[in-house]
């Protein structure tokens, strides 16, 4: 009961900050090097909820969401994501502001990725082979980060595992 009532005071006091999204891409990952030589994609993410209105309609609700991913999971994206690939991304949300050419105020929300699976299937086609990035292989204190990588082992009907990217770097 104790480690309960800790686990949800820590919560209180720093709070959550977790997305999970299922959807496709909207583009190809656009892929960039930082000055100190660390990769980064970003890319657009469609997710679609679907309703029926009070008439009975079918009805779907499309949002767009962009996605940044840093480092190793940058160079996977770069390598097999493209553009209708549906994947499953989990992140955190990030908040960033600018002035623009008239001087007003703008404000973006993007996901930064932290785990990242392509869906689908090998069967139709809609995945490649994919190496699995393994935690901990991703060097986080080097401008020079590349993962070490193998190839997925995955049974029957498995999902792959996880493509994950711990550092959490600002943009």
């Amino acid at each position: 009961m104790y480690l309960c009532k800790n686990f949800l005071n820590n919560i209180r006091m720093a709070g959550i900050n977790k997305v999970i999204l299922v959807g496709h891409l909207g583009r190809d990952p656009e892929v960039r090097t930082t000055e100190s030589g660390v990769k980064v994609a970003r890319f657009t993410m469609a997710t679609t909820e679907t309703y029926k209105d009070k008439e009975g309609e079918r009805k779907d609700m499309t949002e767009w969401h962009t996605i940044i991913c840093w480092r190793g999971l940058a160079e996977i994206a770069e390598k097999y994501l493209n553009k209708g690939k549906q994947i499953y991304v989990e992140g955190r949300l990030r908040t960033r502001s600018w002035e623009d050419n008239t001087g007003a105020k703008r404000y973006t929300t993007e996901v930064y990725a932290d785990n990242l699976i392509m869906l689908g299937s090998r069967q139709d086609g809609s995945m490649p082979p994919m190496p699995v990035v393994e935690p901990g292989n991703v060097s986080s204190s080097s401008g020079n980060s590349t993962p070490r990588v193998q190839e997925p082992v995955e049974k029957e009907g498995e999902l792959p595992p996880f493509i994950t990217e711990e550092d959490d770097l600002p943009f």
